[in-house]
This record gives structure tokens, C-alpha cells and sequence, in this order.
């Protein structure tokens, strides 16, 4: 706070034995001499345009290089790779996930990659993240384990530019962004999960995509209401419900991105419902602001079924594309039901083509798997103890002895471990809290819109305690903790025309974050890339009991 000046009048004359009145104090410094040299920097419209991409590009850079480098080791197909990357090659082979023979895995990794049978696959998670990982292979082979992973590790990569994007538009700031892209880009978790080919960082780019789109929308919006609302008061109409707006691109963009979501994972939905109810929020906000009477009933009742029809037809129909290898060929599984079932079977869902028949009871078998999936895993880990990493996914470990694999020791270990950074990961948590309190006592739309993205990824997987779940699903919700956690930081940080010591005791807090923060993690990155450490070395890594 600044000190303000004392009210009242005062007498402007003095006698010769008075003391004539001090000086005015001079105004407190504000800024840094940092801040000077960088308004020096950018200075010029050219230099800010430059810095405006250069920032969220470089970071980008450095994901794509933690991501890709020796992106083919280990030379074998890691956790759930297992399933996926065989899944994605025969759905390039037959259009449909297709069986392999026993212990297909080791032949796979040598080479040998068309051995699968025409019979199909029983799987429960939709194709579109296996036709995303197959695309790499279709274009050059499935005998690299580079091109298993390779468009898992671009979608990665690519999402760390998005977040930065993001978190431009979200809090007006090109260093915010920045620091926001610099902790996707150097955390563990985002790192392990670009660098394996799993579903779960598919769910994650689309589901940002939409995240993204939602937040366009959010402007378009309410700047068009704004308008027609304003157009006809001046035409002395009484807009008491006020328009529809029908044309707005961004929401149907977030249906495709939502839709595909879905079509990953069935956890998608979580995010196409949670911002389908957003959006209805916002749109009563806006129509509050723009003084409508009705502003609650027409929200819902006249944009509301808009607002649906715009995201919700389009996001089924991308989903169903994604079936496409399924229902135009005739191989896949329970792709006859319908055709070999009784009639009674068929009540209710007559009415469909038979191949629609068929798919509506191979979604009825999926979700009772889904649902009653209980089976003991020694690296599940429930949903509460996510936000700290209480129990990262250990994806793989092998032990070495001298002279093995670069072993120049006793005892050595290669392992993929999704730790995240800690100093980020527990940073990010506290963000959240703090967060949540803003939303209480400051109702900011930013934080607001954050913390809908965090929950439609997480809050869901509390409904299935009995459930066996992961850490590494916190993939799907990670760049909204990293919103937070650089929304934080940007609050540390401060503004440019602060006083003095505040500006410079922020810079010097965030500087100091974030270079041990970069330092933590180059001395966690050989846990996340299967590099040949030390037994020793990775016994230094194991902070609490669930890391083991």
C-alpha cells in the first residue's frame, strides 16, 4: 500500500522562529534496474513481436530435445506399450485391433511385427489414440521403437507450446508464459509420458485443445452479446431475454477437440460435460453484465440448447469417426453380434443398422469392464495421493551388473519412473490450494476456468475407490496445475511498476524457484529416460516410501 497524504488544510504562512515545513518526500523507486534494461531490450514494436513467439518457442524447443532424445531405448515395448503399440500396427494392418500370438512381445521388438492374426482383439478404450500412435509406423515402420513413440513424443512436445499460449491469453503476460511452458517442459511426469506410447498424453492434447478453444470462445462471446445486446436497445427493443448467438466457431473447434478426447479415452466425456456446463455459466455471467432481467433463464433456456447442439453433435460424430476401421470392415470384435443374437437382445436399439447394433452392445461390454476393474497392481495408487505424487508408476526397471549396458560398477539399474519434479509437483499443489481461495474471496475468471480443467481430469476418478488406477492418468490434468502453478508465480513476481523492494524480492523468489526446479530435474531425468545409473545413484531419487 502507498502512503497516502494527511487531510485537512494547513496555514501556508510561518513566523521567523518557526521551522520552515520539510520538503515533499520524494516518491518511493518502483521497478528494478532488471526491469529497466529489459524495456530497453523491447523496445521496439519489431523486438516485442520477436519476444511474443520467441519465448513460448523456445521452451518448446527444449521439451522437444528432453523428449526425443534416444527416444528408441529402451529397445522393447515398455508397461502398457505392450497392448497399445501392437493394437495401433494391427489396426494399420486389419482396420481393427487384431490378436497376437504368446510372447509376441520379444519377437515384436526384434523385428518381427507382422505376426498377428486375423482374429480380432477384445479392447476397451476407443481407436483414435491408437490410429494417432500407428501413424508413425505407417509412415516408417513399426521395427524402430523411435516410431512407436514418435507421435506420442510430437503431441508432447507440441502441448508445451499450447500451454504457454494458454497461459498468455489466461494472464496477459509473455513471462508467465513462459515460465508456465518451462515447467511442462522439464517435469517428469510430462517427460516420462511423452516418451512412452500410452493413450493417456492423447487425452491430454485433445483435451487442452478444447481447453484452448473454449477460452477463444470466451471473448468471441461475450464481446458479440455485448454488441447485439447494445444494437437493439438502440433500436428501443427491450432485449429481456436477450439473443442466441448461433455462429460461434470456437465452441464447435472444442466439440471436434472434445469428441476426440472421447474418442481416446472414455474419460474425455468428463471434460466435454464439465465445460458444457462452463459455457452455460459464462453465458448467464455475460448476460448478467450486459443488464438482462432474465439473465439465469436465458441462459439456459435459449443458449443453453444452442451452446449443446453446437459442441455436443459434432463431438458424436468425431467419436464415431473414429470407429470407422471397426464398422467398415468385418473382422473386428462383436463386429456380428447383432447378426448372430436373439431378438430379444436387440430391444430398445432395433431401430439401428445392424452395425450400430453391434457397437452399442461393445460399448454396454466395455463399461462394465471399466467399472468393475479391481485387479491388485504393485504400482496402482489412488486418486488422493495424486496432486503430491505419492506413488509414481515405475514403467520400467531392469538391473545391470558390471560391464552390462554401460554398467561401470557393481550394481547399476535402467528404469522409466513417472516421478514428476518434486519442487514442481508439491509447488503445483500448494497452487491449487491458494487458488481455490482466490476463486472464493476474488471469483476470478481465470482461476475459475483453471480449476474446471483440473477437475474434469481429476476430481471423476475419486467416484471409483475400488477401482485400479494409475498415477500417470494425472498426465490428462497436468498443464492445468502448471496454469496454476505459473499463475502463482506470476503473482510472486509481481508487475514491473511495483515498488521497488517488493519487485525485486518477487524476482528474486521466482528466480530462485525455477533454477532449482531446472537443477532437480536434470537430476531426475536419468530415472525418465532408462539411462544406465548407478543402484546407488537411483537410491538417492527415492524421497518417500511410494517411490520404491
Amino acid at each position: 500500500m502507498h502512503a497516502e497524504g494527511a487531510t485537512g488544510s494547513r496555514e501556508a504562512t510561518t513566523t521567523d522562529d518557526e521551522a520552515p515545513e520539510s520538503a515533499p518526500a520524494a516518491p518511493a523507486p518502483r521497478g528494478t534496474r532488471l526491469d529497466a534494461w529489459w524495456a530497453r531490450v523491447l523496445g521496439t514494436p519489431a523486438r516485442r513481436r520477436f519476444w511474443y513467439w520467441a519465448g513460448p518457442i523456445v521452451v518448446t524447443l527444449l521439451a522437444g530435445i528432453l523428449r526425443f532424445w534416444n527416444l528408441g531405448h529402451p529397445h522393447t515395448l515398455v508397461f502398457d506399450e505392450t497392448y497399445y503399440v501392437k493394437d495401433a500396427w494391427t489396426l494399420i494392418g486389419n482396420g481393427y485391433e487384431s490378436r497376437w500370438p504368446e510372447d509376441a512381445d520379444a519377437g515384436f521388438a526384434a523385428g518381427d511385427t507382422d505376426t498377428y492374426l486375423d482374429e480380432p482383439s477384445y479392447v476397451v478404450h476407443p481407436p483414435l489414440g491408437k490410429w494417432m500412435i500407428g501413424l508413425g509406423m505407417a509412415a516408417f515402420g513399426a521395427g524402430d521403437p523411435f516410431w512407436w513413440r514418435a507421435t506420442t513424443a510430437l503431441a508432447g512436445t507440441i502441448a508445451v507450446l499450447l500451454v504457454s499460449l494458454i497461459a498468455r491469453r489466461l494472464f496477459g503476460s509473455t513471462i508467465v508464459a513462459v515460465i508456465a511452458g518451462l515447467l511442462f517442459a522439464i517435469d517428469g511426469n510430462a517427460i516420462v509420458m511423452s516418451r512412452v506410447a500410452l493413450l493417456d498424453t492423447w487425452v491430454m492434447f485433445f483435451a487442452l485443445l478444447g481447453f484452448g478453444c473454449v477460452l477463444l470462445d470466451r471473448e468471441w462471446h461475450a464481446t458479440r452479446l455485448a454488441a447485439r445486446v447494445a444494437e437493439r436497445r438502440a433500436r428501443g427493443v427491450d432485449p429481456a431475454w436477450g439473443p442466441v448467438l448461433w455462429w460461434r466457431p470456437w465452441l464447435l473447434a472444442a466439440g471436434i477437440a472434445f469428441g476426440a478426447t472421447t474418442a481416446v479415452k472414455w474419460s474425455g466425456l468428463y471434460f466435454l460435460a464439465a465445460f458444457g456446463i462452463y459455457l452455460v455459466v459464462v453465458d448467464a455471467l455475460a448476460r448478467r453484465r450486459a443488464g438482462l432481467p432474465f439473465w439465469i433463464t436465458s441462459a439456459i433456456l435459449r443458449q443453453g440448447p444452442a451452446t449443446f447442439l453446437l459442441v455436443v453433435p459434432i463431438a458424436a460424430l468425431v467419436y464415431l469417426a473414429s470407429w470407422t476401421g471397426w464398422l467398415v470392415t468385418d473382422g473386428g470384435y462383436y463386429r456380428d453380434w447383432a447378426t448372430t443374437t436373439s431378438a430379444d437382445q436387440l430391444a430398445g436399439i432395433e431401430w439401428l443398422p445392424a452395425p450400430l447394433q453391434s457397437l452399442w452392445h461393445y460399448h454396454q461390454e466395455a463399461y462394465k469392464y471399466h467399472v468393475g476393474l479391481s485387479t491388485p497392481h504393485p504400482w496402482q495408487s489412488h486418486p488422493l495421493g495424486w496432486l503430491v505424487m505419492e506413488r509414481p508408476t515405475n514403467m520400467y526397471y531392469v538391473s545391470l551388473e558390471n560391464g552390462d549396458g554401460g554398467c561401470t560398477v557393481d550394481a547399476c539399474v535402467q528404469t522409466i519412473n513417472g516421478i514428476g519434479n518434486p519442487l514442481i509437483w508439491w509447488g503445483a499443489a500448494a497452487a491449487v490450494l491458494y487458488l481455490l481461495y482466490r476463486l472464493v474471496r476474488w471469483r476470478e475468471w481465470q482461476v475459475g476456468l483453471v480449476l474446471v480443467g483440473l477437475a474434469a481430469g481429476y476430481l471423476p476418478w475419486l467416484l471409483y475407490p475400488d477401482r485400479t488406477m494409475f498415477t500417470f492418468y494425472t498426465i490428462a490434468f497436468q498443464p492445468y496445475t502448471m496454469l496454476a502453478l505459473a499463475g502463482v508465480l506470476g503473482i510472486i513476481l509481481g508487475r514491473r511498476d511495483d515498488l521497488e523492494w517488493r519487485r525485486a524480492r518477487g524476482i528474486g523468489v521466482v528466480g530462485v524457484y525455477l533454477a532449482f526446479a531446472v537443477l532437480l530435474s536434470a537430476f531426475f531425468y536419468p530415472l525418465w529416460t532408462g539411462t544406465t545409473i548407478p543402484f546407488t545413484f537411483w537410491q538417492l531419487h527415492i524421497w518417500l516410501p511410494g517411490w520404491r
